[in-house]
């Protein structure tokens, strides 16, 4: 029997999303370039330590202004519910005892990734504000040496958590077997659907039953 795809994410949602991936790893390894005296062999890649430092702030605003794309895109979706709540405090059999079975029901996304939307969404917030107010040559000279120095802080510790994040939001779709297909090929199966976003699948089943009689709209597609 031939497997049944839905469609999860438009080519938009994807071009998107593997931009924002590639300009933020620029934006984090010229940063990492300019962080420590170890990791300062980075900055060759950039051109030398000055074009390193030039562009790093460009690749962070590039990052933002498109992850504020997809924050209008995915929004919606991530909206914290009652249900939400109900998941993490499931997750210690879904992580010590891989038993998904005693998991809620979720829609298009489980609380995990809520949480990895939100953090992104905070800590990319964080770094404009902090950025800007160290950036040389435009702003620097007007903020107060001790200013600068708390937003250098609070600039580091926000790209390490990001960075955290992004981590475990690989793994996770590493691990979860059949969702990087999602990301690349913008499909999931039917089966993995049911099996960790029930109600999301009911809700493309009913989207397809109420559209055409067929199954379209990315379901009863087999390939």
């Amino acid at each position: 029997m031939k497997k049944v795809y839905l469609q999860r994410y438009s080519d938009n949602q994807r071009i998107t999303h593997w931009l924002v991936v590639v300009l933020f790893g620029m934006a984090g390894f010229s940063g990492l370039a300019l962080f420590h005296p170890n990791l300062f062999f980075l900055t060759q890649f950039f051109g030398g330590p000055q074009w390193a430092r030039i562009v790093h702030p460009y690749f962070g605003i590039g990052v933002f202004l498109l992850f504020l794309i997809m924050f209008v895109m995915f929004v919606g979706a991530n909206l914290w519910r009652r249900s939400d709540t109900q998941w993490l405090k499931s997750t210690p059999s879904l992580v010590l005892d891989n038993d998904e079975s005693k998991m809620p029901p979720v829609g298009k996304y489980n609380a995990g990734q809520k949480l990895v939307f939100w953090s992104m969404t905070l800590c990319l917030l964080v770094l404009l504000c902090t950025g800007v107010l160290f950036w040389q040559p435009w702003f620097g000279e007007t903020v107060p040496i001790p200013v600068q120095r708390v937003a250098v802080l609070l600039h580091s510790v926000a790209a390490f958590v990001m960075s955290l994040t992004a981590v475990v939001h690989i793994y996770a779709a590493i691990w979860v077997k059949g969702t990087l297909r999602a990301m690349t090929q913008g499909t999931v199966s039917s089966g993995w659907a049911k099996r960790h976003h029930l109600l999301w699948y009911r809700e493309k089943v009913q989207q397809a039953s109420d559209s055409t009689p067929n199954g379209a709209d990315g379901i009863g597609q087999p390939r």
